[in-house]
């Protein structure tokens, strides 16, 4: 017997975003997916250097230690939000600031 699917019926994963979204911790989710995952994001050399990342109101802020590599990641930054938002969704990320 073929059981169809109601339409009012959704799966876990759907209640769970919805659920998330309802409560505003939806984005909170995404910064620690973003902070966990920087590393793999940037590489090992960035990720040693990078002292403190957050984010607030659409803007990825990052302290990093060495000057020089600070410097050179002003020049990438579309680079960074291109890479942060393939992980997070598109435009999560919309500017980059150096602290």
């Amino acid at each position: 017997m073929n059981k169809k699917r109601h339409t009012n019926e959704s799966t876990l994963g759907e209640a769970i975003n919805r659920l998330l979204k309802a409560y505003r911790i939806d984005g909170k989710m995404k910064e620690m997916d973003i902070i966990n995952g920087w590393e793999e994001m940037m590489g090992k050399a960035i990720a040693l250097r990078t002292t403190n990342i957050y984010i607030r109101e659409g803007v990825l802020h990052l302290s990093i230690s060495s000057p020089v590599m600070r410097d050179e990641l002003k020049f990438g930054k579309q680079v960074i939000i291109e890479r942060v938002n393939q992980v997070a969704g598109a435009g999560f990320i919309r500017d980059v600031w150096f602290d």
